[in-house]
């Protein structure tokens, strides 16, 4: 029971170190969080003002949707930084005379439009029996008070909120020491008439990203931090938070707070310079309490990255982080040393270690190595570099190796330049469809990398590429070959699966175009396309269906288990077959025949896919409406939009023509996920395409989605240009 007892002891102690290291770590990262993002409003507001005149009036909307979504965002910084500050110990408190009649004239001043705007009756009652001024934090008793009003306002639908400004009852017990030995306390008693809160739930909702109801139908929004943020605030100045409330009849919730702040400085301290309030645990070691506060110091947790050294010695426990600034990539490559006529290789890989082992095994192939660790530096090394092939990992922070994939291959610049998948995360068939030449998964032997480089090497070497269709109807069969064809790239055309078969034993394909619906020899399209991709040997030949076939949903689902693209035959079907044969043969687009180049480039252009179409967003906050309107506007979409489910659906009834929906998946009273599955219950809607968007990017999102209905996902903060791609896929569709 003693070792028991120790354990538990050591194990509560140590979480109490972790969850402090942690609140200490987030304390000090309000300079690394908030300089860019001041940079970002002040520009933003420089913009939206528009001294020059040279700014359009959409302009400066624009640069006013910046200057309010970046606020918002600065807002909830402060919220997270004010609450691990507090939890640390790290908030300070400068104390003053604070006029009660200053703080009646501040709540007025911030909420009366509030509740002009809601149609709500709001009052501020001074008792005249209080003193004419408290000797507290003024900005913190505001912050304090604004938290506290605002959750009033938010959970009243009519009726009335009332601050009331009081002395607490004599003989009043309290759970914060200093209140029970205060001269005289103070009461801020703010009371609403709205939904109220259920017994059950009132301890619930001071605690950090709580609310009394978390699910995804969140009628009120919020992040659930103010009120804790509110009650430790108010711990710091010597008083609490009380809450009595019932469902459905209001609640009132009071600080109480002693008339004269007891920490404030004594006489000899000076009386006005500020101080820091330190909260002391006293089940926390010595060694983890002597914090930082004085020297300057951070204390982190054990584990941190390589870049960080020991504080001297003496405060074991403790590490300091270097702060210098990261270079580009740690890892010396020949970046510097390319000439031309070099072969060269962009690694693109989150793990350096690993990183250093594929440059390495670069270099011994005879390649001039370029290493970057993340998706957007990879990106932009591509397009200065130029090289003849890339390594890609797909599980990256930021942008993913998919999303850098897609890039790639929609750059005419970099569209031709072959990718090897290297990486842990399964999605080889995601990356092959993407364009990928190839797919090999970690853990990886030499023999595999070996393997990878021979088979980079092999691909880059292989000139012209070779393309096998197959196609029955010898007109269809002939138009295909024109119009693919080039001195880059050898056509082997066919009109039967059997001869198909004869050429892929004879030699290697780098492509295969297949039309379905072949009526010579006994094969089937479908017969030929499960033998291929059944063969180890030519398992990820890329295959595009070409066909005039139409589809059911059943056999379009079984065609997409073994090729990469179908394209049904129609007025722009050849565009896309030149587009997609293009992509899989890794052709230079600059090195086409005009007639040629311009088809890409008007079928690249989405405009010319997406203009004229009507899209129907759905969302409850306005700032995304507006931004995603702006956004599809501009390349000539015809834009409705509704706040609400019900909304939603009642637009779709009153006019059905609709060519897609943008889905919120978040939103109040009937989510994203309940109104994609009544759009589906409507039968002109079982097709309409239906992309979701969602911030939680959790996994299981995207099955939850495509369960309910939904075409596609994709998460916010929305990558416009991915939006754009997905738009242009399902509406070519």
């Amino acid at each position: 029971m003693e070792a028991a007892r120790l354990a538990l002891e050591e194990k509560a102690e140590q979480l109490q170190l972790s969850s402090k290291y942690k609140s200490e770590f987030l304390a000090n990262m309000s300079h690394e969080l908030r300089t860019p993002l001041n940079s970002l409003l002040i520009l933003a507001r420089l913009l939206s003002e528009n001294k020059e005149g040279n700014l359009t009036p959409k302009q400066v909307e624009f640069a006013q949707t910046i200057l309010s979504s970046g606020s918002d965002l600065l807002n909830l910084i402060n919220d997270v930084l004010d609450l691990s500050k507090v939890e640390a110990g790290k908030m300070d408190v400068n104390p003053s005379d604070v006029r009660l009649a200053e703080v009646k004239d501040f709540v007025e001043r911030n909420f009366n439009p509030v509740a002009e705007q809601k149609a709500l009756t709001f009052r501020v009652e001074v008792n005249p029996d209080l003193p004419p001024t408290v000797y507290t934090d003024g900005a913190r008793l505001q912050q304090i008070l604004k938290n506290l009003l605002s959750n009033a306002f938010k959970f009243t639908q009519e009726g009335e909120v009332t601050l009331t400004i009081r002395r607490a009852e004599k003989g009043r017990r309290f759970q914060n020491h200093t209140l029970d030995s205060a001269a005289d306390v103070v009461a801020f008693a703010v009371q609403d008439t709205g939904i109220g809160i259920a017994k059950d739930k009132q301890r619930l909702i001071f605690e950090a990203f709580q609310q009394a109801d978390g699910t995804t139908n969140r009628k009120y929004g919020g992040t659930g931090l103010g009120l804790s943020i509110s009650r430790e605030i108010a711990r710091l100045l010597g008083g609490e938070i009380r809450v009595e409330s019932a469902e459905g009849k209001g609640s009132t919730f009071t600080l109480f707070l002693p008339t004269h702040f007891a920490g404030a400085p004594r006489e000899d301290d000076g009386g006005n310079e500020p101080r820091m309030i330190q909260r002391r645990d006293p089940s926390v070691p010595a060694v983890a309490r002597s914090s930082s506060a004085a020297s300057g110091r951070s204390t982190v947790m054990r584990g941190q990255r390589p870049n960080q050294r020991r504080k001297p010695a003496g405060d074991a426990l403790q590490y300091q982080p270097e702060r210098r600034a990261m270079p580009q990539t740690v890892i010396a490559d020949d970046r510097d040393a390319i000439e031309e006529g070099d072969r060269s290789v962009l690694i693109i890989e989150n793990d350096q270690n690993f990183a250093k082992v594929l440059l390495d095994m670069a270099r011994d192939k005879g390649y001039k190595g370029v290493v970057e660790l993340d998706g957007e530096a990879g990106l932009k090394a591509s397009r200065e570099v130029r090289p003849d092939a890339i390594t890609l990992d797909i599980d990256m922070p930021g942008l993913d190796g998919l999303q850098v994939l897609d890039r790639l291959k929609r750059d005419p610049e970099t569209r031709h330049v072959p990718v090897h998948i290297i990486s842990g995360v399964e999605q080889k068939r995601e990356g092959l469809k993407a364009g990928a030449i190839a797919y090999l998964a970690k853990p990886v032997s030499k023999e595999g990398l070996d393997a990878a480089f021979a088979r980079i090497s092999t691909f880059i070497d292989t000139v012209p590429k070779k393309l096998l269709v197959v196609e029955d109807n010898e007109a269809q069969r002939q138009s295909i070959v024109e119009l693919i064809a080039h001195e880059d790239v050898e056509i082997t055309a066919v009109p039967s699966a059997e001869d198909a078969l004869d050429k892929i034993r004879e030699q290697h394909f780098d492509c295969m175009v297949l039309d379905l619906g072949l009526h010579t020899g006994e094969m089937t399209g479908f017969d030929l396309l499960e033998k291929v991709k059944s063969d180890p040997d030519n398992h990820d030949l890329p295959i595009i269906i070409y066909t005039g076939k139409e589809l059911s949903q059943k056999e379009e689902t079984e065609i997409r288990k073994y090729a990469e693209t179908i394209i049904l035959k129609d007025v722009k079907s050849p565009e896309r077959l030149l587009d997609e044969t293009a992509l899989f043969l890794h052709r230079v687009e600059a090195k086409l025949p005009e007639q040629k180049r311009k088809m890409l480039e008007h079928l690249h252009d989405s405009d010319s896919v997406v203009s004229g179409k009507s899209i129907l967003v759905v969302d409850d906050d306005v700032r995304n409406i507006f931004s995603l309107t702006s956004v599809l506007e501009d390349h000539g979409m015809i834009v409705r939009f509704a706040e609400t489910g019900k909304q939603a659906i009642e637009e779709l009834k009153k006019d059905p023509n609709v060519d897609a929906v943008l889905m919120d998946v978040m939103m109040p009273e009937m989510d994203g996920y309940e109104t994609t599955r009544a759009i589906r219950e409507m039968d002109q809607f079982k097709t309409l395409p239906i992309i979701a968007l969602t911030a939680k990017a959790m996994k299981g999102d995207r099955e939850k989605c495509i369960a309910a209905g939904a075409s596609d996902y994709i998460t916010k903060p929305v990558d416009t240009e991915q939006l754009l791609s997905l738009l242009r896929v399902w509406l070519y569709r």
